[in-house]
């Protein structure tokens, strides 16, 4: 089982086999985002990848917000270059920065297992670039959300400008969400399909991430692997190209003894049992 205990801003535990529950835990700082708070993210969901101990994850917030962003005094870290004069320097090292957090947010969507996000009152900034790697989201009903970036004179640059609009796919309302940076609640939410399900609490919330969390846990882990790998291919490419693809992994994948214990297990009308990945 991989150790879990070394994070500073992320809480971490299993509340049932095979499920692991990561929490942003900056509550005194409403879980905005630090420079530690990207690099754990990005080593959390690496070391999650590789964990055969887990097949779902929940992710939360510790506190009162979700997520209240990017930390100010972590943004205006990323333009103090002052002592280097050339530009393009300066530029170069920008984008280093750039891209330890996109890194940090795809490792969520990149990571093999399943990612609930249960989200509780505000989510803003950060907060949305990382529920949209998510690949379900849940709130509670006092959720609110807001795009922020335009706020703080930038453009999102995280994620939310490129997998948002997948998400909801109506064009004008992300670009008034994106341009206007105004809060939107937890039952426009709901109606533009950016979350499936509100919940009256945040605790009614993290429950049902946990609920389906553990369906999840429960089935094959090569058939939940390949799902979540065959859904994120096939979103960035034509039906062909994914039919395609999809021919090619599962030449592979349908050999796994997973397959004849699903039907096994279905026509003895009992429990599957399945091998750690």
């Amino acid at each position: 089982m991989q150790d879990y205990s070394t994070f500073k801003n992320l809480k971490i535990n299993f509340p049932s086999q095979f499920v692991l529950h990561v929490e942003l835990n900056r509550p005194t700082k409403l879980n905005a985002f630090d420079r530690i708070s990207w690099q754990e993210l990005h080593a959390c969901f690496k070391q999650i990848a590789l964990d055969s101990d887990v097949r779902a994850v929940v992710i939360s917030g510790a506190g009162k917000l979700f997520n209240a962003g990017i930390d100010l005094n972590n943004l205006q870290g990323i333009n103090n270059n002052a002592e280097e004069k050339d530009f393009a320097r300066r530029a170069l090292n920008t984008r280093k920065e750039l891209l330890v957090t996109q890194d940090s947010i795809s490792s969520v969507e990149q990571c093999d297992k399943p990612v609930i996000a249960a989200i509780h009152n505000g989510c803003i900034g950060a907060g949305v670039d990382l529920i949209t790697a998510c690949d379900i989201r849940y709130c509670s009903k006092d959720a609110f959300f807001s795009v922020k970036e335009v706020d703080l004179g930038l453009a999102a640059d995280v994620g939310t400008l490129q997998r948002l609009p997948k998400i909801v796919g109506n064009n004008s309302l992300i670009r008034e969400l994106c341009l206007t940076g105004r809060n939107f609640s937890s039952t426009e939410a709901l109606n533009i399909g950016l979350v499936n399900k509100v919940l009256s609490t945040k605790e009614e919330a993290l429950t049902e991430a946990l609920k389906t969390a553990n369906i999840i846990a429960s089935k094959s882990p090569i058939a939940i692997l390949s799902t979540k790998h065959l859904l994120n291919f096939s979103r960035d490419h034509s039906v062909a190209e994914g039919l395609a693809y999809t021919a090619a992994w599962n030449g592979a994948m349908l050999n796994s003894s997973d397959l004849m214990e699903a039907v096994d297990a279905t026509m003895g009308r009992r429990k599957p049992k399945f091998s750690k990945l």
